[in-house]
């Protein structure tokens, strides 16, 4: 069994609203149903939804009435807004212990050829691994986000940077957050916060939580600093340090400016006209 779990706990200051319900699909469908239908075309067993106590009922609904009954789903709750570490070791009862896993945003779509690469992966080798996006393809509209750029040596990951403000101007990839470089290469690979996971990281995740006893909504425990102090050496042991990067040319696209919704749709629109994807957004 492979689970994928689904960070849906989320305040979303930006976007004002509950980000995973947002509809982007013909039919008004939200990014979690087409998340979670490309999830379960890739191969991924069950579903496993991180929720806050504040919205998770609005999800909880929301699943209840639009999902079908064949979609194996469980949620676990994520009491305190202190980072995606905690969200993630919030599903671990769930997820299981024994076997590999993946984890993902619920306000991004990843493609269902991105998600297959994974769960192939994961499947066949069950190691630590993080799907690379180009940069170019990972980008909605023109309003600067926060991006992670790989550094990556032999197909491991080395390092990863969070550049802030990142933007698109003209054919430029540009990122105002005072480092260098401020252009960035549009085939750069960035992570999109889709993770696949060694079961053994289950401790690595508790262990940094017993760590950060201080940790709060100003002051989270990230998943990628975690992942990148593994790579570095300075958590988890020596098998956990190689992160296979799954490079992908699929296109990740999300919801993080109210004005997103309306590209983001009219990219879903473009994608079922092209045949990229289904009309539906669970397989039949």
């Amino acid at each position: 069994m492979t689970a994928f779990v689904i960070l849906a706990a989320g305040r979303a200051r930006r976007y004002g609203g509950v980000k995973p319900l947002a509809p982007i699909g013909p039919n008004d469908e939200a990014v979690i149903d087409l998340l979670a239908g490309d999830a379960v075309r890739a191969g991924f067993d069950r579903l496993v939804l991180v929720i806050n106590p504040d919205t998770g009922n609005l999800i909880r609904n929301h699943v209840t009435s639009a999902w079908p009954s064949s979609v194996e789903v469980s949620y676990a709750v994520q009491r305190r807004p202190i980072g995606t570490v905690d969200a993630v070791l919030a599903a671990r009862d769930d997820a299981d212990d024994e076997h590999a896993f993946a984890v993902a945003n619920a306000d991004d779509l990843y493609g269902v050829d991105a998600l297959s690469v994974l769960a192939t992966h994961l499947r066949a080798h069950g190691t630590n691994s993080l799907v690379g996006f180009r940069l170019d393809r990972a980008l909605v509209g023109d309003l600067g986000v926060t991006r992670g750029v790989c550094e990556v040596a032999d197909g491991r990951l080395v390092s990863i940077v969070e550049r802030r403000d990142v933007r698109q101007d003209g054919g430029a990839f540009l990122s105002d957050d005072g480092l260098e470089p401020k252009e960035l290469d549009a085939s750069a690979l960035v992570s999109m916060n889709l993770w696949g996971f060694d079961p053994r990281m289950w401790q690595v995740f508790a262990d940094a939580m017993d760590m950060s006893s201080d940790a709060h909504e100003d002051n989270e425990v990230l998943l990628p600093e975690l992942v990148s102090r593994v790579v570095q050496g300075l958590r988890g042991d020596e098998a956990l340090r190689s992160v296979n990067v799954l490079a992908t040319t699929s296109r990740c696209i999300g919801v993080t400016h109210p004005d997103d919704l309306a590209l983001v749709k009219a990219d879903i629109a473009a994608q079922i006209a092209a045949g990229e994807r289904p009309l539906e957004a669970f397989p039949a």
